[in-house]
């Protein structure tokens, strides 16, 4: 699905990623802002948490995402 299509998603709760992504595991999703929260806005994350790597340095994260340009013309957003 093109990057649209997947904001459509996040909104309606579904994690989604990229096929063309390096490393699997890797997903974003929405975080809805709540007043018990600090965040007063929701944003997008990525996690890394799941990442399939024998990298024993890479990161296993869930931090706020920005996506790239290569990101939002992208044709292979999926479900997770």
């Amino acid at each position: 699905m093109n990057f649209g299509k997947a904001i459509e998603k996040l909104k309606q709760g579904y994690k989604v990623k990229r096929a063309g992504w390096n490393g699997k595991g890797i997903f974003i999703a929405l975080k809805k802002a709540s007043k018990d929260e600090a965040m007063t806005h929701d944003y997008i994350y990525i996690d890394t948490t799941g990442l399939q790597t024998t990298n024993s340095d890479a990161p296993l994260d869930r931090v706020p995402w920005l996506a790239s340009q290569t990101d939002m013309l992208s044709e292979d957003w999926e479900l997770v």
